[in-house]
């Protein structure tokens, strides 16, 4: 799986200890799951939900979806054999929880070995100040805001608008942005049976730059889907742009118009990036 041009607009959370929601997993249309060893799964079930785990990814059947587990933390008593028993045992990407620093990457990244992808958990005040320097560390290659722990840490309020998170949200979406190649995603929507008030928080993380959302709950899906891909009128803008752009090349210009707008060489790599992630969705989709 070329996990650079994979499209991760819904990350679905599975408990590893569910045999049942791990089977069922296997024909939901997620992008993206995180197979959860930790807050997730009770203390007493942590070593059985690894097993469990172990067997489900041994048996397969999970076709293009991202295969993520996101293990306890190191400073845990579970977090050393989390990734012990499970580094090689089919994940694409393993997310470590309780991130505040980029040292705290090196420590995991040194037993996991060079080639594993690590997503990281941006959950505290700490880890959203050092979150440049977290992006930009050689292994990483996705932040994932824990808008419930930030929440919970800032003392906040809950509003709708996420007003009190939007300084947090927009640093993770830049750190992850001037790493360049690392895949930024938005926190969970807690209320699983409000579609609307999904709807609405969905295109606000898409408006501010967010590839996908984590999501709790499978009928979440199909709306994180909708919102995080491009419609059909940017698809159809994106290739006229690109064609109007290749035109004036031809003739010695270097800027074109459409629909009366200035097209330049960064407008034309925006559609050009609009048209791979539909094509990823696509080929998503195909499976």
């Amino acid at each position: 799986m070329d996990l650079t041009t994979h499209p991760y607009r819904s990350v679905l959370y599975i408990p590893a200890s569910k045999e049942r929601a791990l089977e069922k997993a296997r024909s939901l249309p997620t992008d993206a799951i995180i197979f959860d060893l930790e807050d997730a799964v009770a203390p007493e079930a942590k070593a059985d939900a690894r097993e469990t785990l172990k067997s489900a990814l041994a048996e397969g059947g999970y076709g293009k979806r991202a295969k993520i587990i996101r293990i306890n933390a190191l400073t845990t008593a579970w977090g050393l054999e989390d990734i012990q028993v499970l580094r090689n045992v089919g994940a694409d990407i393993i997310l470590l929880p309780k991130v505040n620093t980029a040292a705290d990457v090196d420590n995991v990244a040194d037993l996991l070995g060079p080639r594993m992808p690590v997503w990281v958990m941006m959950e505290t005040p700490l880890s959203v100040f050092n979150a440049r320097e977290i992006a930009a560390h050689a292994q990483v290659s996705g932040l994932v805001t824990g808008t419930n722990d930030l929440t919970k840490d800032l003392g906040c309020r809950y509003r709708s608008d996420r007003l009190p998170l939007m300084t947090a949200l927009q640093m993770i979406v830049m750190a992850a942005r001037a790493a360049r190649g690392v895949v930024a995603i938005d926190g969970v929507y807690n209320r699983f049976r409000d579609g609307d008030g999904l709807k609405v928080e969905c295109e606000q993380g898409r408006d501010l730059g967010f590839d996908g959302k984590t999501l709790i709950h499978p009928a979440q899906i199909e709306v994180t889907n909708t919102a995080f891909a491009p419609t059909q009128s940017e698809i159809d803008l994106a290739e006229r742009q690109i064609a109007a752009f290749k035109d004036s090349q031809a003739s010695g210009q270097g800027v074109a118009v459409v629909d009366g707008q200035i097209v330049e060489n960064l407008h034309v790599v925006a559609a050009e990036r609009i048209l791979a992630k539909s094509q990823a969705i696509s080929e998503m989709a195909a499976e």
